[in-house]
């Protein structure tokens, strides 16, 4: 696979608020991820940034009466007609920089799936597969998270999940046929974050 995917979620304090002021700072972190690997000569990776719409969406598991969140993907993709490219770096690398951003925003790991003010999860990293008490990829409950899928599908409705013949959105579709399952929903556009429906 030649692209990674990035999770970002909130809901302490004004999450709009900080999922807009952290995408830049995401960017270049994935920026200096990228450019202390062993990447193309000229140092430039050909890449595509695709960002989804924000979305509002039910707390899964944790303790009760937490509020909503908002959720996003951030999706990059490697030019696959760009010869000879190198695997992307190590992944607990970029992982390093993400749990620095979520330190930079006041994310406290209190309690498992609590409240968080700024929640970042690598997804997949090209075709890596990994499993450590720091890092599982690809991430082991990507198809069962609406708030994860929701965003993805806004940005390739026919991406298989990793290591799956299934789609993003067939997989959507089916957690959201569940009684119950409340429906992420899809956020208009705003200043710092134009994706929109």
């Amino acid at each position: 696979m030649s692209s990674l995917a990035i999770a970002l979620g909130a809901n302490l304090g004004d999450p709009a608020a900080t999922l807009v002021a952290v995408r830049p700072l995401l960017s270049e972190a994935v920026g200096a991820w990228l450019a202390h690997g062993e990447g193309p000569a000229d140092g430039a990776w050909p890449l595509r940034q695709h960002w989804s719409p924000l979305f509002m969406t039910a707390p899964v598991g944790g303790p009760p009466g937490q509020p909503k969140y908002l959720n996003a993907v951030l999706l990059l993709e490697r030019d696959a007609a760009v010869p000879d490219l190198p695997p992307w770096p190590a992944p607990e690398a970029l992982l390093g920089r993400l749990l620095e951003l979520e330190r930079r925003f006041g994310r406290e790991r209190r309690e498992r799936w609590g409240p968080r003010s700024l929640d970042l999860d690598l997804l997949w990293c090209g075709g890596l597969c990994c499993r450590s008490p720091e890092l599982v990829l690809p991430h082991p409950r990507l198809g069962e998270r609406t708030f994860v899928l929701a965003p993805l599908a806004a940005i390739d409705p026919h991406r298989p999940l990793p290591g799956e013949d299934v789609s993003v959105a067939e997989r959507l579709a089916a957690l959201l046929a569940r009684p119950g399952e409340i429906p992420p929903e899809r956020l208009p556009g705003r200043a710092g974050w134009p994706e929109g429906p």
